[in-house]
């Protein structure tokens, strides 16, 4: 399982080095995707993403469809290098606006890579939902 939140650079060939004990988690190789609903590039292990991919396409035709134009079109696999670097490609860092920094979370079954100020704004956006879930597990 994947928790934490970690400030990382991304060098000038766009390569970011993830938490080790996340690429440990991951295995050799695994996927970078574009996020679901966010701006953001999910990262998941080869079996979270063959899951994935499975529900998907146990869908009906038109929604199977939508969601591979997203996951499955936009997925890469990658290994790390011997310094532990991925490489973010040009078309994924585009779309989530990841520059020189990036901020890297630990989501339970998968984590995901975020332009600092775009993550903020998504979580003032959100601010009401949770305020809600917060009351509903009466903490």
């Amino acid at each position: 399982m994947f928790s934490g939140m970690s400030n990382h650079s991304v060098d000038a060939k766009g390569r970011i080095v993830l938490p080790a004990k996340f690429r440990e988690e991951l295995g050799e190789s695994f996927y970078i995707a574009r996020g679901f609903e966010n701006f953001c590039i999910q990262v998941m292990s080869v079996a979270e993403f063959e899951a994935i991919s499975a529900k998907i396409k146990a869908l009906s035709a038109d929604k199977s469809f939508a969601l591979q134009y997203v996951l499955t079109a936009s997925a890469v696999e990658v290994t790390p290098n011997a310094s532990g670097r991925i490489m973010l490609p040009q078309a994924l860092r585009e779309y989530a606006e990841i520059t020189t920094d990036a901020l890297v979370l630990g989501l339970n079954n998968r984590i995901e890579i975020w332009n600092r100020q775009r993550f903020d704004s998504f979580l003032e956006s959100k601010k009401d939902i949770i305020t809600e879930a917060l009351s509903m597990l009466h903490l």
